[in-house]
């Protein structure tokens, strides 16, 4: 039975789960990374990422990835494709369902992020990197000088507007309703702002550019009068917040309202052993250095915890 037994099985295979699995092979503790319904994350869809230390020139984002993927194999993680389905942390080892197979592990490390929520438009989808993004601060930079637009009506998109007007000459708040979820203070920050205009009952019905492979403006509808129009900008940021990957956890891990996981100490959660990192427990800062980061402090408390239960 013990031959069965993992010492520690990471969820997730974006930044903090390859962060987590680098540091526990290296622990020599035979990590098996799950790899996700998204394998790499979202960097996998990223295009250059110019923030990330040790890259002055930057680096694409799927190559950073497929590096700290390599680096991660050279010291002995095993790499799976495949979800969790459910998962029992009640009991000691913890019982991970894949669905066709049934993995027990001593420590697990919770990795598996938080997706983005997007339109839903195959025109979005086919520009995801290319002009279309959910990142502010990951893109913004590259949008200097130029018109943009921002989609949402809470806090995220306010928070958004608010920060991509350090470089977009103009930033378009696009709303489908005219009332707002945002807080009144955020709300009030972005209507005072010189560089940002409100669009409010507008939905986007398709984001221009496709065959370009850049957007260069998007088709608006009218809620109220049906009536079309287009707008000329060179960037699309979605705003209207992260979807959590950890619904699979809910009554055995604390939640908060949104769906991330509550963490103290940085990555403890309130199983002992298991601890969570990146997105999925972040909802402030979602940097590729921030959940590097909690991925190493959750690869060297599960090291720790092995090690105080004689292992």
């Amino acid at each position: 039975m013990s031959d069965t037994i993992r010492d520690t099985v990471i969820l997730g295979s974006g930044c903090a789960g390859l962060t987590a699995a680098i540091y526990t092979a290296r622990a020599n503790l035979k990590p098996l990374v799950l790899e996700g319904h998204e394998p790499g994350g979202q960097l996998s869809i990223t295009t250059l990422v110019e923030n990330f230390p040790g890259w002055p020139e930057g680096i694409q984002g799927p190559d950073l990835i497929e590096n700290m993927r390599k680096q991660a194999s050279r010291f002995g993680a095993d790499f799976r494709l495949g979800h969790l389905a459910t998962a029992d942390l009640t009991k000691h080892p913890f019982v991970l369902n894949l669905g066709n197979e049934t993995i027990h592990t001593r420590t697990l490390i919770i990795a598996s992020g938080a997706s983005a929520r997007w339109l839903g438009l195959p025109s979005e989808q086919a520009l995801i990197g290319h002009g279309v993004s959910s990142c502010a601060t990951c893109d913004g930079f590259f949008f200097s000088g130029r018109e943009i637009a921002v989609v949402g009506g809470g806090d995220s998109a306010m928070e958004e507007a608010l920060f991509l007007t350090r470089f977009a000459s103009k930033v378009t708040l696009i709303h489908r309703r005219d009332h707002f979820r945002a807080s009144r203070i955020m709300l009030d920050r972005a209507i005072a702002h010189p560089k940002i205009v409100f669009m409010a009952n507008t939905v986007i019905e398709e984001v221009l550019g496709v065959e370009q492979r850049e957007v260069t403006g998007v088709r608006l509808r009218d809620t109220l009068t049906g009536v079309e129009s287009e707008l000329s900008v060179s960037g699309l940021f979605l705003g209207i917040g992260h979807i959590p990957n950890a619904a699979m956890f809910a009554g055995q891990l604390d939640l908060d309202e949104d769906g991330y996981i509550k963490t103290h100490g940085n990555v403890f959660t309130r199983v002992p052993g298991v601890y969570a990192c990146g997105d999925v427990q972040d909802r402030r800062y979602r940097q590729a250095i921030t959940a590097a980061g909690t991925g190493c402090m959750a690869a060297l408390e599960a090291e720790k915890y092995l090690e105080e239960h004689g292992r």
